[in-house]
C-alpha cells in the first residue's frame, strides 16, 4: 500500500505539500497517468484520546473474575472492534473437529489479540482492525469508536453514553 501524501491545491493544480512528500509523489506516481483524488478528513486528535482515556477508566472499572480476559486496555479495545465487527477474518480447515480445536487453542496463544473460533473442522480467526490513521479515515474511526463503547458499556452494564461521559 503506498503512503497517504499531503497536496496544496493552488487553484489550477494540486502540488505536494513539501519537498519530502514531492520525492514520495515521484516514487509512487507516474508523470502523465491520470489519478483519482478522494477527499481525506483528518480525525481530530481529541476524538482519538477521547477513547483511549475512557477504554482506560472502562478497563479499570471491569470486575476481577474478567482480568484474565482482559489483561491489558489494548485487550478489551481489540475484543470489544472484534465484536463490534470491525475484524479481518481467515478461516482454515483442520481437516476435524478435534484438529480445529488444537489448532484453534494454538492460535489462540499465539496471537493474544484474535479471536480463533471452531465451527466442526473450521478455524475461523478474527483479527482486530487498526484503528491508525492510516487504515481509518474519521468516519471509519468514529464508527468503530461508537461500536467499542457500544460493547464496553454491555460488557459494564452500563449505558454507552455514561461510560462515554466517564473520560
Amino acid at each position: 500500500m503506498s503512503t497517504p501524501l499531503a497536496y496544496v491545491w493552488e487553484g489550477d493544480a494540486f502540488r505536494p505539500a513539501n519537498p519530502f512528500m514531492a520525492k514520495l509523489a515521484d516514487q509512487q506516481f507516474v508523470i502523465g497517468e491520470r489519478y483519482m483524488l478522494e477527499r481525506h478528513e483528518a480525525r481530530s486528535t481529541k476524538s482519538h484520546n477521547h477513547e483511549f482515556a475512557w477504554l482506560e477508566e472502562a478497563w479499570q472499572s471491569l470486575p476481577e473474575h474478567l482480568a484474565p480476559v482482559y489483561p491489558t486496555a489494548e485487550h478489551l479495545r481489540k475484543r470489544a472492534l472484534i465484536e463490534a465487527g470491525f475484524y479481518d477474518e481467515q478461516a482454515v480447515d483442520a481437516g476435524s473437529h478435534a484438529a480445529a480445536v488444537r489448532l484453534a487453542r494454538f492460535i489462540g496463544k499465539r496471537e493474544e489479540f484474535s479471536l480463533a473460533l471452531v465451527r466442526g473442522s473450521i478455524v475461523i480467526v478474527r483479527t482486530a482492525k487498526s484503528q491508525s490513521r492510516r487504515w481509518m479515515n474519521k468516519a471509519e474511526f468514529q464508527e468503530s469508536k461508537d461500536g467499542v463503547l457500544r460493547v464496553v458499556a454491555g460488557i459494564l452494564g452500563i449505558a454507552p453514553e455514561e461510560l462515554g461521559r466517564a473520560a
